[in-house]
C-alpha cells in the first residue's frame, strides 16, 4: 500500500513520515528529495522557471510518476508537499491509489518547527523576531484555509497536537491498521 502524507510546510510530514515508514516496515520517500533528484536542482530553482505554482506541479508531477513506477514504491509512505492534493500531483495520485492523510498541527507548534533554506536547498540558521513570529503565525492559518479544498479529498486527517514524532507516528500506523 501507498500512504501519502501533506499538510501545511513544517507539519510534520518528513519526520513523521519515515518513522511511520520505519514502523511499518515501508519505504520512506520525501517527494521534494525525489523531485530535486530527478529534475537535478533545488526546488526553488525548478520553481522559478515556472510563472504559476500549478504549472510548476504539472512538470514537478512526472518525479512522483517516475517514483511510483519503482518496485520499492509499492509499500511506501510518501511525503508530498502542501499542494501534493492538487494540480500535476493530484492527476497522478488519483490514477495510482493510495491512502491520502492529511496532518494537522497547531500553529504554534507548526512555527516552532519552521526551517529556512537557501536557493539551492541549504538549511539557514534563522531566529525570529516577535514581529516575524506574528506574521509566520498568520501565514501558516492563511495555509490553512487556502489547502482546505485540496486536503478534502484526503481519505483521512490527523490531528499531531501534542503528539512527538513517535506518538504522531503510532497514531498514522494505527489508522493504517484500521483500514
Amino acid at each position: 500500500m501507498r500512504i501519502y502524507l501533506t499538510g501545511v510546510a513544517c507539519v510534520g510530514k518528513t519526520a513523521v513520515g519515515r518513522h511511520s515508514a520505519e514502523l511499518l516496515s515501508y519505504s520512506f520517500f520525501d517527494l521534494d528529495e525525489e523531485v530535486e533528484r530527478y529534475f537535478g536542482t533545488s526546488l526553488e530553482r525548478l520553481q522559478n522557471q515556472f510563472l504559476t505554482a500549478h504549472s510548476y506541479s504539472y512538470e514537478a508531477s512526472k518525479a512522483l510518476s517516475a517514483l511510483l513506477g519503482r518496485p520499492e514504491s509499492a509499500h511506501a509512505v510518501i511525503a508530498l508537499p502542501p499542494f501534493g492534493l492538487m494540480g500535476g500531483f493530484w492527476q497522478v495520485i488519483k490514477k495510482t491509489g493510495g491512502l491520502k492523510i492529511v496532518l494537522r498541527d497547531r500553529p504554534e507548534n507548526i512555527l516552532s518547527r519552521i526551517t529556512f533554506y537557501d536557493i539551492d536547498t541549504n538549511l539557514i540558521d534563522k531566529q525570529l523576531t516577535e514581529k516575524e513570529k506574528k506574521l509566520y503565525l498568520k501565514d501558516i492559518r492563511e495555509d490553512f484555509s487556502y489547502f482546505r479544498k485540496s486536503y478534502q479529498r484526503a481519505d483521512y486527517w490527523i490531528d499531531l497536537a501534542g503528539h512527538d514524532v513517535e506518538g504522531s507516528s503510532r497514531k498514522v500506523v494505527s489508522l493504517i491498521a484500521d483500514v
